[in-house]
């Protein structure tokens, strides 16, 4: 997979990077080849919105079980999101540790985002210098403690920080205001009154401010996991009046839906929430235009004991889907059923997240300079997730026992294989990335 499409090649690669590419037979002689064979070579996906947990609550996921899992999906590089870890990423001495608890245990490239509380302002300048690619706050409380929500008025302060760094601003978009109280009632197993309490207005509301907030200051503003389709339409009005916004989906947005999911299956709590099969098809036509910038996972995992799987308690449940594995196979078993080529993932798995990241010059595309990051991956080679086959820490993910389309073959970081199909696991190779190094 070229910037030219699909099409038959050879990739060159010379001290860890992409030298040429060429016809397929233009091969040296004494060369080392790896033959792709009918599989289809991509460049390495980038995630940008990964929860890894660590340092503080590792029995959550941890560096080297959330970068094995994404190595072995074909993802060669993510961005940690700064909550969840203690101390979270709210100043460049939490950095520090964060970065302490990566060295040496990263199987892909790791990136940092930096977090925007209440009570960091003074700190959001040092994050910058120190390279995190971007900043991450939530509007609604997040779900911890220690990495609380933005009040409208310190967020307007917040943003003409940031926008005098242009730095960008990630916002879990959910209005506090227009969420409503979940039914308790049968210790809330109740789906629709999960999905009832936090409705399309409440994203709806929240990317109105932040139209209006961009607008104002002029900070650059990616919207994460967007759910619905209502808020696709006032992102592209707003794009198309000058405003700086970005936006994302996820697989869970794109496969499942409300319809299908039972009372108690905790599994697929998230927020904002998995909603009607008619906001998922607005989601994909929404890709199909290119009015989506990227897929990426909000790879949240838990322990099982905190998925309340057992009572199926969404009032109780953590809120967040596992899935960083899994991320290219659930998203093209939904893209080949409505008739997308596999070439359109490219731009959405790699390519798109690279560009919100500031990564394009060495991630996310096939061309000369590049990352030599590269997956080979099966399109019409089917499988059902297990159990056996997750490296995530903990395999609790409403895609365990489905049935998927699209294989990974082999993952390469710097043209060094990091994962292929049956090989034991190698030796951590992936490198802390800063924004600096872009």
């Amino acid at each position: 997979m070229t910037q030219d499409g699909i099409r038959a090649a050879a990739i060159h690669v010379a001290e860890g990077r992409i030298a040429r590419v060429t016809a397929y037979n233009d091969v040296l002689a004494g060369a080392s080849v790896v033959e792709a064979g009918d599989a289809v070579v991509f460049p390495g996906l980038v995630d940008t919105h990964v929860h890894v947990n660590e340092p503080g609550r590792t029995e959550w996921e941890g560096f080297e079980t959330a970068t094995r899992a994404a190595a072995a999906g074909g993802v060669t590089t993510i961005l940690d999101m700064p909550l969840n870890s203690i101390p979270p990423t709210t100043s460049a001495a939490a950095l520090d540790a964060k970065r302490a608890a990566a060295r040496g245990r990263c199987a892909v490239d790791v990136g940092f985002l930096g977090g925007v509380v209440p009570d960091n302002l003074a700190e959001l300048e040092s994050l910058h210098d120190a390279g995190v690619f971007a900043f991450k706050c939530f509007l609604c409380p997040s779900g911890v403690d220690e990495f609380p929500p933005m009040p409208p008025a310190a967020l307007r302060e917040a943003a003409r920080v940031l926008a005098a760094l242009d730095a960008l601003l990630m916002v879990h978009a959910e209005w506090p205001g227009a969420l409503k109280e979940m039914s308790t009632s049968a210790g809330g197993r109740s789906y629709a009154a999960w999905l009832a309490s936090r409705p399309v207005a409440a994203e709806s509301q929240a990317v109105r401010f932040l139209i209006q907030l961009s607008r104002e200051s002029g900070l650059r503003v990616h919207v994460v996991h967007v759910s619905s389709a209502e808020t696709i339409d006032l992102i592209t009005a707003a794009r198309a009046d000058g405003v700086r916004l970005t936006a994302e989906t996820c697989p869970h947005y794109l496969g499942f839906s409300a319809e299908e999911i039972p009372d108690g299956a905790t599994e697929y709590k998230c927020a904002p929430p998995i909603r009607e099969a008619s906001q998922r098809e607005g989601l994909w036509k929404a890709l199909a235009n290119g009015l989506l910038d990227a897929v990426v996972s909000d790879h949240s995992p838990a322990p099982p004991a905190l998925k309340r799987l057992d009572e199926g308690d969404f009032a109780g449940a953590w809120g967040g889907i596992a899935s960083l594995q899994v991320g290219l196979p659930a998203v093209w078993t939904g893209a080949r059923t409505r008739g997308y080529p596999p070439d359109a993932l490219c731009g959405w798995l790699s390519t798109g997240p690279s560009r919100v990241a500031g990564l394009l010059r060495r991630k996310g595309a096939i061309t000369p300079g590049n990352d030599a990051d590269l997956v080979l991956w099966q399109p019409e080679k089917e499988f059902v997730v297990s159990e056996i086959d997750l490296r995530h820490r903990h395999s609790v993910t409403p895609w365990l026992g489905r049935r998927l389309a699209g294989v990974v073959e082999a993952t390469y970081l710097r043209g060094e294989c990091i994962y292929a199909r049956g090989m034991v696991d190698q030796p951590p190779r992936g490198r802390l990335l800063t924004r600096l190094d872009a």
